[in-house]
């Protein structure tokens, strides 16, 4: 199931608990650019370790217009306990209170309407859980990128903050980025420009 969200995709307007109250998705991103990444389960090491990452990559994200957003499988009273691990996992005060949302997902509703479920994999119930996925979504709800990854490799986050940064230029700028690209480094006019409008 996961991956039902194709390139240029409009984002379900998924209704949803948080650890931070209800939202509708739409709503949630308003103008922003957002990263939606589900999680198998709460409180596993490897999880954890992403989430850790994902606060301390925080304040980049807010100055790049991009708001972050968890997705696990379990309930929102299990991801406020999380949260506690997570903070102590980063050396931090160990609250409930992270630098961005994780969505209730016990019943499994919004990881169906995202495509989200790992066919695959399951619980001890018998029941998918979700996979690791990672989906961008520019400030018009529209899916720009994703990345589908087994529930036992680690994202990388350096990368997605790469592809953000790619991204947001080459909406602003009628650009390429080639191979290896890093913020900074020299772009590619599009073959598709005249050569004049390209000078």
């Amino acid at each position: 199931m996961a991956g039902d969200l194709l390139l240029r995709d409009k984002a379900p307007n998924v209704e949803a608990n948080t650890t931070v109250g209800c939202i509708r998705f739409h709503d949630y991103l308003g103008d922003s650019w957002g990263i939606l990444f589900s999680d198998p389960r709460d409180f596993t090491p490897l999880c954890t370790t992403e989430l850790g990452r994902t606060a301390k990559l925080a304040p980049e994200s807010a100055k790049r217009n991009v708001k972050m957003i968890a997705l696990s499988i379990d309930s929102v009273e299990d991801h406020l306990a999380w949260s506690k691990d997570i903070n102590a996992y980063n050396g931090e005060e160990p609250t409930e209170k992270l630098p961005f949302r994780i969505i209730g997902n016990k019943n499994r509703d919004p990881a169906i309407q995202l495509g989200m479920l790992d066919p695959a994999e399951k619980d001890k119930k018998g029941m998918p859980v979700t996979a690791r996925v990672v989906f961008i979504f520019g400030p018009d709800k529209k899916l720009k990128l994703s990345i589908l990854y087994p529930a036992t490799t680690g994202r990388n986050f350096d990368e997605i903050l790469r592809v953000i940064i790619c991204l947001q230029l080459t909406a602003e700028k009628r650009v390429a980025t080639p191979v290896d690209w890093k913020n900074g480094d020299s772009v590619m006019v599009l073959p598709t420009i005249p050569e004049e409008e390209a000078k």
